[in-house]
């Protein structure tokens, strides 16, 4: 649910910054680089305060996990759910053109922060290059005598934020960015989904991950 909605704001912003993405910064430095190459400054400051934007809502987010250590998958989760809901506010508002990217940005950094072991990301949910390489492993592992489904969860997250920027797109087609009014209700049923569980312990091991 949260890989889908995670393509579905990517398509929406990547189409809104006419080629700039708000999850994917591997895209945007390597923008970034080409544009200062070629002297495109407002390219390059777009690449890379998108960069900024995400890398301060990953720090931020996982300062708030360390904070309320008890309910921290819930507070990322909020978290997430009102930076983006503030993007379309602001959008809406009409207020600074460049603060709906901006919080779009902190609210895909700090959705990949939602799923963490030891302080380290343990499920990247904005962004697939590592997804298709884990995959790749474990179908070649499978294919020489080892385990031989592992490689189907990350083909599940492939296919879930693909299917999400399909539909990012076309509603962004429809709505601008008020298309992330949808994105923002997915995240809310996310956080009653979360809370559920929360006070259904003995479902957690089996459903955890769908998030």
């Amino acid at each position: 649910m949260l890989s889908s909605a995670a393509g579905f704001v990517d398509a929406v912003g990547f189409i809104h910054l006419g080629g700039y993405f708000v999850s994917f910064m591997s895209g945007n430095s390597t923008r970034g680089g080409t544009a200062l190459a070629e002297g495109n400054w407002m390219g390059f400051a777009l690449a890379f305060g998108l960069v900024a934007a995400f890398f301060f809502g990953v720090v931020s987010a996982a300062i708030l996990r360390r904070l309320v250590p008890s309910r921290k998958r819930m507070a990322v989760l909020l978290y997430v759910t009102l930076a983006l809901a503030s993007a379309v506010v602001l959008f809406d508002l009409g207020v600074g053109s460049w603060l709906a990217p901006a919080m779009m940005a902190v609210a895909m950094g700090a959705e990949n922060v939602i799923f963490e072991r030891d302080g380290e990301v343990s499920i990247g949910l904005t962004y697939m290059t590592g997804t298709l390489v884990k995959m790749g492993q474990h179908i070649a592992n499978a294919l020489t005598g080892g385990e031989k489904r592992l490689w189907r969860r990350y083909l599940l997250l492939w296919l879930s934020l693909t299917t999400g920027s399909i539909i990012g797109g076309l509603a962004y087609l429809a709505l601008n960015l008020n298309a992330l009014w949808i994105a923002v209700g997915v995240l809310v049923l996310s956080v009653v989904f979360n809370g559920w569980l929360r006070r259904s312990p003995r479902r957690l091991g089996s459903t955890r991950v769908i998030l």
